[in-house]
């Protein structure tokens, strides 16, 4: 999730039990590195847990070579994206527009796996469209290539994030090989992950846009599968506590000028189901400064009912 799995965010997951948090994607392309948004991107120093960095791109030999330079910087598993639905990512032919090339996407497979000591993970759909799923044909594949995780999410590249996630596919893929395969999409309970698991038989679950404003669900899932009860939720100066605190480290990660602005699509996640927030957002995303921005939260937060 590129422009919203960044440090602050990943540490923040973390700390509330996320088992593992996966980098924003990184381009393939070499003249993509060194812009300061692929700078901040690779910043994995005295991170916490394991270092998995994303990479997306088209051509097996830059893939192999984008491989290389993230485990010099840190990486700890590569994890391949062939699942990003962006137009502008699959016009290049990358991310899930590369299901319609099987034959691509053994190449870079391939090269990737040789090209590397550490772990390397695949990220898929189900197929490009409903009329054409090869899932089980790419996890196959995948296994074959020396792949040692497949993340699958249930839909089509077609279908974006539209109507519901289907986990049929997932399961006939579970069925299909032998390597963890680790479902996604629309997992945004506790409930709904203990039945997403059970019907799968999936390893594990991969949880995306649920996170957004909500890094806690990854506590709630794990108490409900240990326990088979839902915890309460979290009162609200422990959300108050929570926003602030990653506001802070967006500040601080971003600087005075980037971090305000990033700072406002988190802070929309946070109070979307505040229904008497939507006029402090209106306010709040009219704020520039750092400091302005935590006193407006502050406020907010004192005067809630």
């Amino acid at each position: 999730m590129a422009g919203v799995t960044d440090r602050p965010f990943r540490e923040l997951c973390l700390r509330y039990g996320a088992g593992m948090a996966v980098s924003e994607m990184m381009l393939a392309n070499p003249k993509t590195w060194n812009t300061s948004k692929s700078l901040q991107r690779r910043v994995h120093e005295g991170e916490s847990g394991v270092r998995s960095v994303q990479i997306a791109g088209s051509d097996p030999k830059l893939m192999a070579e984008a491989a290389q330079f993230n485990v010099d910087n840190g990486a700890q598993i590569i994890d391949i994206n062939m699942g990003c639905p962006a137009k502008k990512v699959n016009k290049k032919l990358a991310g899930s527009a590369l299901l319609k090339h099987p034959e691509i996407v053994q190449q870079i497979l391939k090269a990737v796996v040789d090209a590397v000591d550490v772990p390397v993970t695949l990220k898929t759909r189900t197929g490009w469209d409903t009329e054409h799923k090869n899932c089980v044909e790419i996890a196959k594949m995948a296994e074959d290539c020396g792949i040692q995780a497949l993340a699958l999410h249930g839909r089509t590249r077609t279908c974006m994030y539209k109507g519901e996630a289907e986990y049929e596919s997932i399961k006939a893929v579970k069925q299909a090989i032998s390597i963890p395969v680790i479902a996604n999409g629309d997992i945004d309970s506790p409930e709904k992950a203990k039945h997403v698991l059970e019907f799968t038989g999936a390893d594990a679950l991969m949880i995306g846009r649920p996170a957004q404003g909500r890094p806690w669900i990854f506590q709630e899932i794990q108490h409900y599968l240990e326990n088979g009860t839902t915890m309460p939720e979290p009162p609200m100066q422990e959300v108050k506590d929570i926003m602030l605190g990653h506001v802070h480290e967006l500040h601080l990660f971003y600087g005075e000028f980037l971090g305000p602005r990033i700072a406002r699509k988190h802070v929309g996640w946070y109070l979307k189901e505040h229904e008497q927030a939507r006029e402090f957002r209106r306010i709040f995303n009219a704020i520039e400064v750092a400091e302005e921005q935590l006193e407006a939260l502050e406020e907010y937060f004192n005067s809630y009912p």
